[in-house]
Parts: structure tokens; C-alpha cells; sequence
């Protein structure tokens, strides 16, 4: 676990890098301003030089933020890792977002249920691969052993039984309901991992699609959202091509005026051969 200001510096390093390279600057050249940036008295200044030096040697930053364990966590090296894959279809300012979001939730006091959704989300909404994904989320420092083993229990079981189910059984309302049942506490209960609230809103998904689960979670909890693709605006190009067309149509206007006035003239529009 990192301090405080390095998750504000790393947020600040991502939000940069995805604006900036709307403006179609190099990356390498990026690095370098931003590193100019960011506090002296972090470590992601070194964590930058480090990761410029292997994008000038290899031409990828995945594989010097898996070299750097103790700064960048195996989400985030998975999340760069699935961005810069030539054969996905993971957007890399997207990742960038993701990681930027991530990295201020944490420096705001992320909590393990908070982070594990928000992780768990980015998976499903950009189509990562789950036992991958799963693995890397198992490794994060935030979670202990218990929390570790019900991860990697969910990588196993993920498909056959739905999440908002995984939740519900390993929370604080789970055992009240089995009581109001009537049902005898189980002698050797698993360890509750999620409050009350989460158990309520994972019982009430049940059989639907998680994306519903996600949203529920934000709406009543607070939890952060994924971030989504915006989609392309495309309103200066169609009107470029609206100008280029009236254009056109104004042109053909007047060649059918100067017909009708018997006026037109085709030496004009003769092109005189190379001499």
C-alpha cells in the first residue's frame, strides 16, 4: 500500500496522459513533460523514468509497471498490459481512465468491497478475460488472506453461479435471512466479507444482468463507477461535408442557368495540353 499523494499523483499522471494524447503527442514526449509535473517528493517521478526507458527499448509500459511490483499493483500492469495488446479491442484511453479512477478512489480511503467491484466491473464492462483479470485483482495488496481466497473462489465458480449470489451468501444479511427461515446457523460459517446493504442489494439482482448489480451498488453506496467510451462527435465533419455538397449543387445551378440563357461555354473548362 502506497501513501496518499502517490494516488493523487498517479491519478494526476493518467487524467494527463489520456488528454494529452487526444492532441496526438508521442508518447515518449509525454512522459517527459509529465514527469515534470509531478512531486519531487513521490516516487512516481522514478517510477516515470523507469517506464520511459522501457518504452524507448521495448515500445510498451506493461512490462516495466510488472517489473516495479511494489509502486504499480497487477490490476493496473493487467489493465495497460490488455491495452496495448495489438489483437484486443481495449481502447488505451479508456485504460487510462480506468486506472486514473482507480487511483482516486484509493486516495480517497477505498474500501476492499468498493475496490473489488470497481475492478470486478472493468472486467465485465470492457470484455477483459476473467481468469486473468481475477488472478491479477487476487494479488492487489488491499485484500487479505480471506479476501484473496474468496476472489480466486469466484475466478473458479464465476459462470455457473451468478456474482450478486457470491456476494450475498458471504454477507452480513445472509445469515438474517436463514434465521427469519427459520434455518439453523451454519456451524462452520464463512467469513462475511460484505455489510448488510450489499447482501439487501445482491438479493434483490439475483438473475440479472450484473451491469444492474453495479449500477445499484453506485446508486445506494456510493460506489465509483467504470468509466465508459464516449461516443465520437462527429458534428464538424458532417458539416464539413454539408458545405462540400451545397457547394456542388450551387455549381451545377449555375451550369444549368448559363445552358438555359444559351450562354455556356465549354472552352472553359478545357485544359490546355503540356507544352
Amino acid at each position: 500500500m502506497l501513501e496518499r499523494e502517490e494516488y493523487v499523483e498517479q491519478s494526476h499522471f493518467f487524467r494527463t496522459l489520456g488528454e494529452r494524447l487526444a492532441e496526438n503527442i508521442p508518447l515518449q514526449d509525454l512522459l517527459g513533460q509529465v514527469k515534470e509535473e509531478i512531486l519531487t517528493t513521490t516516487k512516481l517521478p522514478l517510477a516515470i523514468e523507469f517506464l520511459l526507458a522501457e518504452l524507448k527499448h521495448s515500445g510498451v509500459l506493461h512490462t516495466a509497471m510488472q517489473r516495479l511490483p511494489h509502486y504499480f499493483t497487477p490490476f493496473q500492469t493487467y489493465v495497460m498490459r490488455e491495452a496495448e495488446n495489438e489483437r484486443g479491442r481495449f481502447d488505451y484511453r479508456i485504460a487510462l481512465e480506468v486506472l486514473r479512477f482507480e487511483a482516486k478512489y484509493r486516495s480517497e480511503g477505498a474500501t476492499p468491497q468498493g475496490l473489488f467491484l470497481y475492478q470486478f466491473e472493468t472486467l465485465c464492462r470492457n470484455r477483459l478475460r476473467y481468469d486473468h483479470g481475477l488472478t491479477a485483482v487476487a494479488q492487489d495488496p488491499t485484500y487479505d488472506e480471506k479476501w484473496r481466497e474468496w476472489i480466486l473462489s469466484v475466478r473458479r465458480r464465476l459462470g455457473t453461479i451468478d456474482l450478486a449470489d457470491l456476494i450475498y451468501v458471504r454477507s452480513e444479511h445472509y445469515p438474517h435471512m436463514r434465521q427469519r427461515q427459520g434455518h439453523a446457523p451454519d456451524e462452520a460459517p464463512e467469513p462475511v466479507l460484505f455489510a448488510d446493504k450489499e447482501g439487501r442489494i445482491a438479493l434483490a439482482n439475483r438473475h440479472k444482468d450484473p451491469l444492474f448489480l453495479f449500477s445499484a451498488l453506485q446508486r445506494q453506496l456510493g460506489y465509483p463507477p467504470v468509466p465508459r467510451p464516449k461516443p465520437s462527435d462527429d458534428s464538424a465533419q458532417t458539416l464539413n461535408i454539408t458545405v462540400r455538397r451545397l457547394d456542388q449543387l450551387e455549381t451545377r445551378v449555375k451550369l444549368l442557368e448559363d445552358d438555359q440563357r444559351g450562354g455556356f461555354d465549354l472552352s472553359k473548362f478545357y485544359q490546355r495540353p503540356p507544352s
